[in-house]
């Protein structure tokens, strides 16, 4: 009996430190959670699950209930699952419990069970007297919905393929993509990785605070193993979900600080880039809400609107998407994009094709479960599409980002990973796009990267584009539509290209060139040839006289010296009447063809002006040196080939621009 005795009582002090263990760590779960620090919550009311006693059914089904809110938030799917059945075996779930165990079964496809869930709680809610629960209802009707759809999209597919792309992921989460860079070379992403800065754990998701990494691609366009940005960018906090200005300097990204006394929300931060490292963070005031979070920003494509996602009062539900304009004073009110692009829901992760389609994640339109991907053209906001299956699935799917107008590119998703971790795809859909790309450049030069292409179309189009620094441009085109594009740069004439855009069965790019020529140096008509010691014009020269017809056609308002040169070979008296009859033939041939004379001037230099070497010729010639002048003497001291090249760039027929006024004025 002693022994007995012994026993019962060693179980029920067994008992109560366990009852008392459970109840510690409920109240560190519970002061975890009120952080947001849902990793480290679900940790502590795991602990008191498995300390309560079976019998002790009701404090089974509350623990149950808190570690699933905590899971669902993480993207534990499986374990919130389990734990919100486990909530209803033990008679302890909410208003809320089927709602939210739907949503979880959607993202893990079993959508069978999930219209049940989206069932049962529509009928057992009562809405009639909860404009929240009308709300809740109206999502549940949506998951009822798409539950019932869903099998039937998968089974439909679409075009597009999807392949993990291994290179850039780990064993953490990698998410938001975001290509950059003239070529798209550059890509950046968002990685909980080991590599992350930043020693400690965070309490929110149980890995380390993310960071922003990058990827370059090598000489052979191969990709390279990503590393992380080492600048003062990223700290030991949060980092990630970065878009780019279109000049690509600056980028806006999602910063989280955490605090231990009080709840920290997202904010977006701005860095600029100066050479090749990124600056420090600087907060972007979008509101005076401090209560709400701000993230995922992007910038529309012609850098007018900044996009972002927020929980802010005034909107239609959960998270939404809202912009606010970007001006040269700072950035301005913020507007709601409103419905149908907003619901009850969430709706994330805006972000941009190039050609102006806004594609946004939401778990509160129609779709295959968690996020899924839709997209909206400019021209038709309110007609939201569903890319389908594969670029969906039943898990979370987000952060577009697109190389160049084709539909190709990279997103993230956490399909198939049983932690909820993020991974970075890429997709295709092999949809005919057609595009032009064109060069501007200063003619005999370097590219003009200060450049602007005019785009009219018979469509109606009326487009003003801006270059990249490589002095290149692409824009998409519509078959059927004729096209004029003028390229235009201050310090250059014009230059015009006309595009008529046939119907094709597959992607095409077409290629135009705009050599500027310049107003305040000499520009070389490339392609002129004379009879030998004469000044007849070879009938090989009308293609380059052509075109200069054309140049000064697309600026009326310019008058110009139009100048011919000899080499140093023969008499001054005799080279300079030669070079003054061949320039003399040129005009013939403009005012011919429709120039006005009055806009004209021939004058024959013979050997007076020896060419002077721009750096752009270097290239051709490597010989010569930047601002060499070919005299006699200097082209003496090279060697017989050089020389006779040199006497070859000085016999050459040019122009330079007298004035830009000509009719603007009445001539007294």
């Amino acid at each position: 009996m002693r022994k007995y005795l012994s026993l019962l009582a060693t179980s029920l002090v067994a008992v109560l430190l366990c009852g008392c263990g459970a109840d510690q760590a409920v109240k560190k779960g519970d002061k975890f959670y009120a952080l947001g620090e849902y990793f480290d919550a679900a940790t502590q009311y795991r602990k008191a699950y498995s300390q309560t006693p079976p019998k002790e059914r009701a404090l089974r089904g509350q623990r149950a209930l808190k570690m699933a809110e905590c899971y669902r938030r993480i993207n534990y799917t499986q374990k919130a699952i389990a734990a919100y059945n486990n909530a209803v075996r033990y008679k302890q779930h909410d208003s809320l419990t089927y709602l939210y165990l739907g949503q979880q079964l959607m993202k893990n496809g079993s959508y069978k069970e999930a219209a049940k869930a989206f069932q049962t709680f529509l009928d057992s809610t009562d809405i009639s007297h909860s404009p929240q629960l009308a709300t809740l209802a109206t999502l549940a009707k949506t998951g009822l919905r798409s539950a019932q759809q869903a099998p039937q999209w998968k089974k439909d597919g679409s075009d597009y393929t999807v392949k993990r792309e291994n290179l850039f992921n780990s064993r953490r989460a990698d998410y938001s993509p975001m290509l950059a860079g003239e070529e798209f070379d550059q890509l950046y992403f968002t990685s909980t990785r080991n590599q992350a800065k930043g020693d400690e754990l965070s309490g929110i998701t149980g890995t380390k605070n993310a960071d922003i990494f990058m990827s370059q691609k090598d000489d052979k366009g191969k990709w390279q193993r990503p590393d992380v940005i080492d600048s003062e960018l990223n700290t030991d906090f949060d980092e990630g979900a970065c878009s780019f200005s279109p000049d690509g300097r600056t980028m806006y990204l999602t910063q989280c600080k955490t605090d231990p006394s009080y709840p920290r929300y997202a904010t977006i931060v701005t860095s600029n880039r100066s050479d090749a490292a990124w600056s420090k963070a600087q907060d972007v005031q979008l509101s005076r809400d401090t209560l709400s979070a701000f993230a995922h920003p992007a910038v529309s494509p012609d850098g007018q609107w900044l996009y972002f996602t927020s929980n802010m009062p005034g909107g239609q539900g959960g998270y939404d998407i809202w912009r606010a304009p970007l001006t040269t004073s700072g950035i301005g009110a913020v507007e709601n994009l409103g419905s149908p692009i907003n619901t009850p829901g969430d709706e994330m992760f805006p972000t941009f094709r190039p050609n102006g389609d806004l594609y946004f994640s939401s778990n509160g339109h129609e779709g295959l479960g968690g996020l899924d991907v839709f997209w909206v053209a400019p021209d038709a906001p309110k007609n939201i599409h569903h890319p389908g299956y594969p670029l969906n699935s039943q898990g979370d799917d987000f952060g577009m980002t697109f190389e160049g107008l084709l539909n190709k590119g990279y997103f993230s998703s956490n399909r198939g990973d049983g932690k909820g971790w993020d991974h970075i795809y890429s997709f295709f859909n092999p949809e005919i796009v057609q595009t032009v790309k064109g060069w501007v450049y200063e003619q005999d030069g370097y590219e003009l990267p200060a450049a602007l292409v005019y785009m009219v179309g018979n469509d109606g189009t009326n487009l003003k584009l801006s270059v990249k620094g490589d002095g290149s441009f692409t824009q998409e085109i519509k078959p059927g539509v004729d096209y004029v594009f003028l390229g235009t740069c201050n310090g250059f004439l014009n230059h015009q290209e006309q595009l008529r855009v046939e119907p094709v069965k597959e992607s095409e790019e077409y290629v135009l060139q705009f050599p500027l020529a310049s107003i305040t140096a000499p520009v070389l008509i490339d392609n002129i040839f004379y009879d030998f010691d004469k000044a007849t014009l070879r009938p090989e020269s009308t293609e380059a006289l052509d075109k200069l017809v054309e140049l000064l056609n697309e600026n009326p308002n310019v008058t110009i010296e139009l100048s011919a040169h000899t080499d140093y070979r023969g008499s001054a008296e005799y080279n300079k009447r030669l070079s003054q009859r061949r320039a003399e033939s040129v005009v013939n041939y403009l005012t011919e063809h429709g120039i006005e004379k009055e806009r004209l001037s021939p004058v024959g230099y013979g050997k007076e002006k020896p060419k002077t070497i721009r750096r752009k010729l270097t290239e051709k010639y490597p010989f010569l040196k930047e601002n060499d002048v070919l005299t006699e003497e200097y082209i003496r001291t090279l060697d017989d080939d050089q020389q006779e090249q040199c006497n070859q760039l000085n016999r050459r027929t040019e122009f330079i621009v007298l004035r830009t006024t000509y009719g603007l004025f009445p001539k007294k």
